[in-house]
């Protein structure tokens, strides 16, 4: 699971390669297997603070608690950056970065939790936290911060950038690549905001493309 077998020319070895897939993204999915050995997937907002992943949920919700008491993990991200167009459906592919990081999640408590959740909140949303009331305890108890390590030997990269591979003939359909990206769009207030000035942190924010 840690060694690209496929296509290995698309795998990476440099830490940077990982850092910046990591911190381009804002969903992940962690993947565990439950006692009775049933697959468990779920969508996750994460953050990546140096050399660990922070991700936070309800105290409530099973796949965190799940993995809170030490189940194994398979942390992944995917951006895709491009449609890849060939002159057959076949031969057409995507342009795209992945990353996949094995591992056990740690839970957060004190003072540790506390600053876990507002980086994982600068990284969603920049400056947000200065806006806002600090975080109060009873909210703090119903929210389980958890930090994943990255160990070096403990996650795979895979990334495609290029065309399609040239027809062999003169004669063959368009291709090309098509560009993806992420954009936000106009804030638009909550009915109980109408009429408050949009706040930098959200001013920032959706002026921004990925």
């Amino acid at each position: 699971m840690r060694t690209v077998t496929r296509h290995r020319e698309r795998a990476s070895a440099e830490r940077e390669v990982l850092n910046q897939i990591l911190d381009d993204g804002m969903v992940g999915t962690l993947s565990t297997v439950t006692d009775d050995g049933m697959p468990w997937a779920v969508p996750l907002l994460y953050a990546r603070d140096g050399d660990r992943i922070l991700v936070h949920g309800s105290t409530g919700a099973g796949a965190l608690r799940r993995v809170a008491t030490g189940a194994p993990v398979a942390f992944s991200v995917t951006h895709m950056d491009a449609m890849v167009v060939a002159h057959s459906t076949f031969e057409s592919s995507a342009n795209y970065r992945s990353a996949v990081v094995y591992g056990v999640f740690e839970a957060l408590s004190g003072d540790e939790q506390y600053s876990a959740l507002d980086l994982i909140s600068e990284h969603l949303i920049p400056g947000r936290t200065s806006e806002v009331p600090p975080m109060i305890a009873k909210e703090q108890a119903a929210t389980l911060c958890m930090q994943l390590r990255i160990v070096e030997g403990e996650w795979v990269t895979k990334v495609r950038n290029a065309w399609s591979d040239e027809p062999k003939t003169d004669e063959h359909a368009w291709c090309g690549i098509v560009p993806m990206t992420t954009t936000y769009g106009a804030p638009q207030p909550a009915p109980w905001s109408e009429g408050q000035e949009v706040p930098e942190s959200v001013r920032r924010l959706s002026s921004q493309t990925h």
